[in-house]
């Protein structure tokens, strides 16, 4: 039963590696729909250029006393076109956050019940672990021909139960990441300011929640 048991953790951590896998290529999408709506935020909020900005301006101005050049002015030197296509684009972007959100959010409940299954596991071989080294106590070759066994048994113990650890490490850092886009997304409006987004697509990129040691680790055991 052992042996079961550790085979069984290696396929729920193969499947859990997985899906991590999943999640991780979602981040530079959601990455990209971020730093979209921070550009055409950027673009609305831009102040307009007033005549009295320089010299310069001004005699661009008297240069070139169209009509067309004057409108250009009055509006602030905003185009009407790329105005409505920026909005456009943010309603795009968010969207699309939203749809990152949801994909992510089925991927994290498959985590979820993969550390569930992980967690029952290691309940599961508890029992036949020490029914084994009961065993070995009656046996008296067992109790004379020394401990190898039994630490043989232990190692099997903890093989499995590290496995449900890491797993469960690694879907509490993915869980903290989630929330921090969960939030990032919630807060996004036509108010934000250039800074606020910033520090947005910063933390997005950078993922403070994840340790890359620990995935690292955990893909080692994979190959």
């Amino acid at each position: 039963m052992v042996s079961e048991a550790k085979e069984k953790i290696l396929h729920i951590f193969s499947d859990f590696m997985t899906s991590i896998t999943k999640f991780d290529e979602l981040v530079p999408v959601g990455s990209r729909l971020l730093v979209g709506f921070q550009q055409g935020l950027d673009f609305l909020q831009r102040p307009p250029i007033k005549k009295t900005t320089s010299e310069l301006v001004e005699r661009i101005i008297e240069a070139n006393e169209t009509k067309r050049v004057l409108s250009y002015f009055e509006a602030g030197c905003v185009n009407t076109h790329d105005s409505v296509q920026n909005i456009s684009k943010l309603h795009t972007c968010q969207l699309g956050l939203y749809d990152h959100l949801s994909k992510a959010k089925c991927i994290l409940n498959e985590l979820k019940c993969l550390v569930e299954d992980a967690q029952q596991t290691v309940a599961e071989s508890i029992p036949h672990l020490k029914d084994e080294d009961s065993g070995d106590e009656s046996d008296p070759k067992a109790t004379n021909s020394g401990m190898g066994d039994a630490e043989s048994s232990d190692i099997q113990k903890l093989d499995v139960a590290d496995y449900a650890v890491l797993i469960g490490i690694i879907y509490s850092m993915l869980k903290q990441d989630y929330t921090m886009q969960e939030r990032i997304v919630a807060s996004l409006n036509l108010k934000s300011s250039s800074s606020e987004l910033e520090s947005y697509c910063l933390m997005w990129s950078l993922r403070p929640f994840m340790d890359d040691e620990i995935l690292h680790k955990a893909w080692r055991f994979i190959t």
